[in-house]
């Protein structure tokens, strides 16, 4: 065993061990949680494996093993939206749904030095790229990179410049651009943040692409409690992960179109304006802690966001509320605007420092999301007509 491969077991393993003992502590104070050591080795899993838009098939595989347990069967499309059915020949049709991309970067030029200029794969943030560590993505497995940047000692405090696509650059320890493609790394080859999954203060989960692989897990997790609790559906339910959200909702768009669903429910984050440099007046007054966030917009369903609210109501499940002018900006839009008109809806994860390497969301958030998609899957009805005029 390599010392990196024993450092990563061990690392697992004491998450591992922790997360058992949390559970535990959670049980003997009287709040038992609904997630066990199992799910919680999968989310860890699952968060520090890479997904880059276009290129997310390792991480499909870690999440459909994970669901195979609970599901009767699944398929998977041409560009890697892979979905875990329950009661396939069911003709009323139930989509609970997540994306599994998250944000990287292109190679996109190598200079003759040996240095590296990238474009965005998605909506990748330059002004934290300075002095990060990434991986490079290539035929002959990962090369490492940090993103340089000139010292303070030396930058004109009069002309600072901030990071921008024209001045953020890869170094890779090379002197020559044929170094760099001797190592495998050419124009074209995807680039992912090295951070990894960690638990702050008992309280958050942190970590790179929670946006929306936390999404991911939690449709995960309603499956699994589904079958746990031997919940029989009338109707078929389709826990779908998309590709490419973060390019403008592609693998929604592909996935609706060939499952045709009657429903669709979509879990997605958003941001917690709490912190510093957040303003409430231009994106509401959301917290993580305080529950899942409800919207409401043109692509949201009315009758079918009342049956989440009387959902999270009846099992005292808080909730937040958000309200959009146009699109949701999420998923919810591709379904809801599909095959003349899919009945969807968003339930929403407060979550802090969207698209940076600490993304945070809040422990009891998730496990309130869970339990509101559970509890609002098994609150409608087969061949529920959700139509405003009848």
């Amino acid at each position: 065993m390599s010392k990196i491969s024993f450092f990563i077991k061990s690392k697992n393993i004491k998450l591992a061990f922790y997360f058992k003992f949390m559970a535990k502590q959670k049980k003997e104070k009287g709040k038992a949680s609904i997630l066990n050591a199992n799910s919680l080795s999968f989310l860890t899993k699952y968060i520090n494996n890479p997904s880059p838009t276009g290129f997310e098939w390792e991480g499909q595989k870690i999440w459909l093993n994970y669901i195979k347990p609970y599901i009767d069967t699944h398929f998977v499309d041409n560009y890697g939206t892979t979905v875990g059915v329950i009661n396939p020949d069911a003709p009323y049709k139930v989509v609970i749904e997540a994306h599994a991309d998250e944000i990287s970067w292109f190679v996109h030029y190598i200079t003759k030095d040996g240095f590296i200029y990238l474009k965005r794969n998605g909506g990748s943030d330059h002004q934290i790229a300075p002095s990060k560590r990434v991986n490079i993505h290539t035929d002959k497995g990962i090369v490492k990179a940090v993103f340089g940047w000139p010292a303070i000692h030396v930058r004109d405090a009069a002309k600072e410049e901030v990071p921008s696509l024209k001045n953020i650059f890869l170094d890779c320890g090379c002197t020559s651009d044929k170094e760099v493609e001797e190592l495998g790394v050419h124009v074209g080859c995807v680039i992912t943040y090295e951070d990894e999954f960690m638990v702050l203060n008992d309280r958050y989960y942190v970590g790179r692409a929670l946006d929306n692989r936390i999404g991911g897990f939690m449709i995960a997790e309603v499956a699994r409690l589904l079958k746990e609790s031997k919940t029989k559906l009338p109707f078929g339910l389709y826990i779908v992960n998309s590709v490419q959200e973060e390019v403008g909702l592609r693998g929604a768009e592909m996935i609706t179109n060939r499952i045709k669903p009657n429903v669709a429910i979509v879990t997605d984050v958003t941001h917690c304006t709490q912190t510093p440099m957040m303003s409430k007046v231009v994106s509401g007054d959301i917290a993580c802690g305080k529950g899942p966030v409800l919207t409401y917009g043109p692509a949201v369903h009315n009758n079918l966001l009342k049956l989440i609210i009387d959902s999270a109501k009846k099992n005292k499940i808080d909730f937040q509320r958000a309200a959009v002018s146009r699109a949701t900006g999420t998923d919810t839009d591709a379904f809801a605007y599909s095959n003349g008109g899919v009945v969807s809806s968003l339930i929403s994860l407060p979550l802090r420092y969207m698209h940076t390497t600490v993304e945070s969301v809040h422990k009891d958030d998730v496990e309130n999301v869970i339990k509101l998609i559970f509890e609002s899957v098994k609150a409608v009805k087969n061949n529920q007509d959700f139509r405003y005029i009848k």
